[in-house]
């Protein structure tokens, strides 16, 4: 049987953030959050986040984009393992390949046919298995902290960092922890905004301990993975994504997507916007108005083109 997790009712990072259940294969359940209307007049924006990040990381951008007078709705996803949804049944089950299974189930189950996807880190993997298997579903993709080479490195600091963070033992040790791992990637942003950050990834125990909003299964697939290892190319993955346009964003501090990897991506989609996110890291923010405009004019580009395809 799947199995649920536990998270408070009242945890500060999804009280803007309601949802509904959708099943998957296996009877796990994704949840969804939809802001703004789903109709057959609308191309959506779908959300997909990180390895083991949840929808929190897209409030902003949910916030700001419909703020910024888009019709387009955005829905917000957790994948199973994250968030508010089930963990898998099977540890092995965790996968890009099977997340995109269960990306395209939910959209048939919201009756969306096709969408423009929005993929931070492995979520942009997600959305290039999804073109591949599934093109005429993806009317656009976003890729952003993502590409067909992932960097080792990054995962490596990922792991160890949450490794030192869930072995601390306190409030305030776990608060102070965050903040020398969150720093680095958002250097200046104040100390306030730094620990509501704290909330998209964990919550806090009665016993002061930093407990994971993730399946910790995900973690341990990573486990063998090594600073100087090269991992297999996926580039067959990402001309998949020629079946439709293309947004390539990159934060300027990240370490999970190198700077020459999106250089060869941009390389071989000359017609691809292509955009640095200035100052920060992995996740990113998204709370600039200056990257919410650009993605509200690509997603608006390709709803009239559509449109008139349909016309």
């Amino acid at each position: 049987m799947p199995r649920p997790r536990s998270i408070p009712d009242n945890h500060p990072a999804f009280a803007d953030l309601p949802i509904i259940h959708v099943s998957v294969a296996g009877g796990v359940r994704a949840a969804v959050h939809v802001r703004g209307e789903l109709s057959s007049q609308s191309l959506p924006i779908v959300c997909i986040p990180g390895y083991q990040r949840n929808m929190s990381d897209f409030t902003a951008f949910a916030d700001d984009f419909g703020r910024l007078g888009n019709a387009a709705p955005v829905v917000l996803l957790d994948l199973p393992g994250r968030g508010r949804a089930d963990n898998r049944q099977h540890a092995g089950d965790y996968s890009s390949l099977v997340d995109a299974r269960d990306v395209a189930a939910v959209l048939a189950a919201l009756g969306i046919e096709r969408a423009v996807i929005l993929g931070q880190g492995q979520g942009g993997q997600v959305a290039m298995a999804l073109a591949t298997a599934h093109p005429l579903l993806v009317a656009g993709t976003i890729l952003l902290d993502s590409g067909p080479v992932t960097d080792s490195r990054g995962i490596v600091r990922l792991r160890s960092n949450l490794e030192h963070i869930e072995a601390l033992r306190g409030a305030k040790s776990v608060a102070a922890g965050f903040r020398r791992v969150l720093g680095g990637d958002y250097p200046g942003l104040p100390v306030e905004q730094l620990d509501k950050l704290i909330g998209r990834s964990h919550y806090l125990d009665k016993r002061g301990r930093a407990q994971p909003l993730y399946d910790k299964r995900l973690m341990d697939a990573l486990a063998d993975i090594n600073f100087d290892d090269v991992l297999t190319a996926q580039w067959p993955l990402f001309d998949a994504l020629g079946c439709a346009s293309l947004m390539l964003l990159r934060t300027q501090l990240t370490d999970q997507l190198r700077r020459e990897t999106f250089d060869e991506m941009v390389r071989r989609r000359p017609d691809a916007v292509a955009l640095t996110i200035s100052g920060q890291g992995s996740p990113a923010l998204f709370d600039q108005r200056e990257e919410i405009e650009a993605v509200a004019k690509f997603v608006a580009k390709i709803g009239a083109v559509v449109k008139t395809r349909a016309a």
